[in-house]
């Protein structure tokens, strides 16, 4: 099908795609219209990497905003997010406005009314409803990327109850599902009441296959020769190969550690390829690398990247990884050696993929494990760029002979599993009982039950009263902790019950002993609409209370941020080896600053997790009081984006910790509000006040307070001097006395003062000149090249 041929969709928008270079359709894409993808039809599109995938769902979008609706774009990372966005925003060419979600759990987002499409993580999605977004309501078309995701028991549970009130709220919705090739697609398409395309095509081929010995055997049972010369490794040789035809080539591997390594050796294999222009601008992005962090990791990733070469993994910031990413996508980077989060759906192929680890640490299993074939034909199909690439190459490596055929059979000629929906796990359920009660969609038990009957789960589920019962598990939960109490009817507007035609005392259990259970209403208490609102595990929660309502004196810092660390929203730091003495050690220190009940150390477990809180918390502490992050980095054996994850985590954690401290009207709010601030901006208590000036981070603040300068009003009033003496930079310095309020902030002709002098003079100054903005880097620093990136703000 052509372009010209579509109709239905705003006007411009064909043209704009021919200017992009589409003119036909690929067979999946026009599957999808005459499915009905461009005249409201579900739909789900089970299809391999590349083959169009994002194009329905731009077809889908559009031809509802032309019908006067609004689309929704759910995907499941922020970097995905903000990649959607950008490749959206050139709708507004024709006229269709686009906008992102994806942080602040507590905000509605209401801006988000006036764009035709909006893009948001499934979490932001989940937190929208909870908070009552009214321009849900408004929403005709909602497309799910990357949808059998709701295989993952992390994220899966939130997207599957996500895309079930989406389609609660508007029963009309268009659900268009994107998905790669699973084994149960049509399964999906039944429980979306959805046409399926299923297919595999690709707009070029791809050929999966196994590298043994010195040849690269192919599932079309053709052969190409790749020699390992002596002590080579095998993923080198293959990249070796492929560079020099000039391709790139993508190496997945089971570890952060592993990752490190690998791109380490494969830079000695790209440098030999690069020319001088691509040196020139890989040393480019290597200073920008470096000047985004102070650590270790940081100038290993740099080192690699001069070289040709990177490391990809979640221990990088984000916007690391944005930097390596772009610079593959622009084929500077000729190799990346990778954990599997880089084949989650950021778009980054290569001509060819070598899978060098099939097999990873599985706690349940006690040792290392296979992979799912679905995971590992997720990072095969990230082979092969169209108009790129003439042919995509996907490879795992085999020892033997054995291990060939071995691997040909688990994964090259093998399906992929069937998606399975884990909502009934206990701990998703809880989140999400809450969660539904809370927002209105169930009143009543039956009505709960009645509610989750239209997710997977229950379409899929075998097991007769498995959700029955534990729902009834987490209703109790949820009953015991004060976040949802049971009512009759007739007493719903007294928790205290009510009397009946004898005169007895009627209770919610009254009617329950009764058989009437299906009468008892369900309501969230003024806690849990808190929690619902504030997107908390109800069991952080819990213990966040707990910990609050223990305390005999007012927090320490330290105790709030061991009491945060210990909750499931926060992946709380493992101990290694020998660090349960140190921590013990530290724990018996400072066990009095602790909040809560501490576990016995005869419990060994629990005692354990207790003491990798106490590290998590120490972590966040040690950022707090000014420690910096090379050395935070170095001792905790963590990368650049653990800590900001963690810092990110803390403070969101800690201001929710804020607004559950109001609600149970504790005396520790403010305790709790500065240790948000301290960890938020990673400062001492002192630094609070400079630090709510713009532009002054943590390093800017401790300079200026050791010039006497303290609270914002001390930058109304200082002898500029002293001012430039701390800050180095005029244009810095001008901006930051604009934002504390100065009357006349330039620094035209002012001298910075040197240490000891306290009293600087100032020069004749222009003071028409005004000031200008100091000039940022991309990672957010100023051009004069003082750090003052804020870590806790990530999004």
């Amino acid at each position: 099908m052509n372009v010209e041929e579509l109709s239905g969709l705003p006007p411009g928008a064909i043209s704009h795609f021919e200017q992009q270079g589409i003119e036909e359709l690929y067979p999946p894409q026009t599957e999808a219209v005459e499915a009905g993808a461009t005249e409201g039809g579900n739909l789900v599109a089970a299809v391999p990497t590349a083959s169009g995938k994002t194009m329905i769902a731009a077809l889908s979008m559009l031809s509802a905003v032309e019908r006067g609706g609004k689309a929704l774009y759910i995907v499941p990372l922020r970097a995905l997010a903000s990649e959607k966005k950008a490749e959206f925003d050139d709708y507004e060419s024709f006229g269709v406005t686009t906008g992102v979600a994806t942080g602040n759990y507590e905000s509605t987002s209401e801006w988000l009314a006036t764009k035709d499409v909006i893009v948001a993580t499934s979490e932001k999605v989940d937190s929208l409803v909870r908070n009552g977004a009214e321009w849900l309501s408004d929403l005709t078309c909602v497309v799910s990327d990357e949808v059998h995701l709701i295989d993952d028991r992390n994220r899966g549970p939130t997207l599957e109850v996500t895309l079930a009130k989406l389609r609660r709220l508007n029963p009309g919705i268009q659900v268009v599902a994107l998905s790669a090739t699973v084994g149960n697609a049509g399964e999906i398409a039944d429980w979306l009441d959805a046409s399926l395309v299923e297919t595999d095509w690709r707009p070029i081929d791809l050929r999966m296959g196994v590298h043994y010995g010195n040849a690269l055997n192919f599932d079309d049972g053709s052969t190409r020769e790749v020699p390992v010369e002596g002590a080579e490794k095998q993923e080198a040789a293959l990249v070796r190969d492929i560079l020099q035809e000039g391709g790139s080539s993508l190496v997945f591997v089971n570890s952060r550690r592993n990752a490190e390594a690998a791109a380490r050796r494969l830079g000695s294999v790209s440098v030999d390829e690069l020319t001088d222009d691509e040196r020139t601008k890989l040393t480019d992005v290597a200073e920008e690398i470096r000047d985004d962090s102070d650590t270790e990791t940081s100038q290993d990733l740099a080192d690699c990247v001069a070289n040709g070469s990177a490391f990809h993994h979640a221990g990088l910031s984000s916007s690391q990884r944005s930097l390596v990413e772009d610079a593959f996508r622009d084929r500077l980077l000729k190799v990346i050696a990778a954990t599997p989060t880089l084949a989650a759906g950021v778009n980054t192929p290569a001509r060819r993929v070598v899978v060098r680890d099939w097999r990873r640490f599985d706690p349940s299993a006690g040792g290392m494990a296979p992979l799912d074939v679905l995971e590992v034909h997720q990072m095969m199909g990230r082979a092969g760029r169209p108009g790129l690439d003439p042919y995509g190459e996907a490879v795992l490596l085999a020892k033997s002979p054995d291990e060939s055929q071995e691997l040909f059979d688990r994964y090259v000629w093998a399906d992929p599993e069937p998606v399975r929906s884990k909502l009934a796990a206990e701990p998703a359920l809880r989140t999400h009982v809450l969660a539904t009660i809370a927002s209105g969609f169930a009143r009543t038990r039956e009505g709960l039950l009645e509610f989750l009957e239209a997710t997977l789960y229950a379409s899929q589920s075998a097991e007769s009263g498995r959700l029955e019962t534990v729902t009834d598990d987490v209703l109790s939960y949820l009953e015991r902790n004060d976040f949802v109490e049971r009512k009759a009817p007739d007493a719903a507007e007294s928790s205290s019950g009510d009397t009946d035609a004898a005169g007895a005392f009627t209770t919610a259990a009254d009617i329950a002993d009764r058989g009437d259970a299906a009468a008892v209403e369900l309501e969230a208490t003024s806690l849990g609409h808190t929690v619902s609102r504030l997107y908390l595990d109800p069991m952080s929660a819990a213990e966040i209370v707990h910990g609050l309502e223990s305390a005999d004196e007012r927090p320490t810092a330290l105790g709030l941020y061991q009491l945060v660390s210990r909750t499931p929203d926060m992946y709380e730091l493992y101990l290694r080896s020998g660090e349960e003495e140190t921590f013990g050690e530290r724990y018996y220190e400072r066990e009095t600053e602790l909040l809560g009940d501490a576990p016995s150390e005869f419990e060994e477990n629990r005692f354990e997790d207790w003491l990798a809180a106490l590290k998590t918390g120490s972590l966040l502490e040690d950022w707090a009081e000014e420690e910096n992050e090379e050395a935070i980095t170095e001792r905790y054996k963590i990368g650049p984006g653990d800590l900001r994850g963690k810092v990110d985590t803390a403070e969101w954690l800690l201001g929710a910790a804020e607004s559950l401290a109001r609600e149970i009207d504790s005396e520790w709010t403010v305790a709790v509000r500065e240790a948000r601030a301290r960890v938020e901006h990673g400062v001492g208590e002192e630094l609070l006040e400079l630090v709510s000036v713009g532009e002054v981070g943590r390093k800017r603040a401790r300079r200026l307070y050791a010039v006497g300068i303290e609270e914002p009003a001390d930058l109304r009033s200082v002898d500029k001097g002293v001012v430039l003496g701390a800050l180095k930079g005029a244009k810095t310095a001008e901006t930051i006395l604009e934002n504390a309020g100065r009357e006349e902030p330039s620094m035209d002709g002012v001298v910075p003062a040197g240490p000891g002098d306290g009293a600087a003079s100032e020069t004749v100054e222009d003071d028409q000149s005004g000031g200008s903005e100091p000039s940022q880097t991309a990672n957010g620093r100023s051009a004069e090249g003082d750090d003052q990136s804020s870590l806790g703000d990530f999004s």
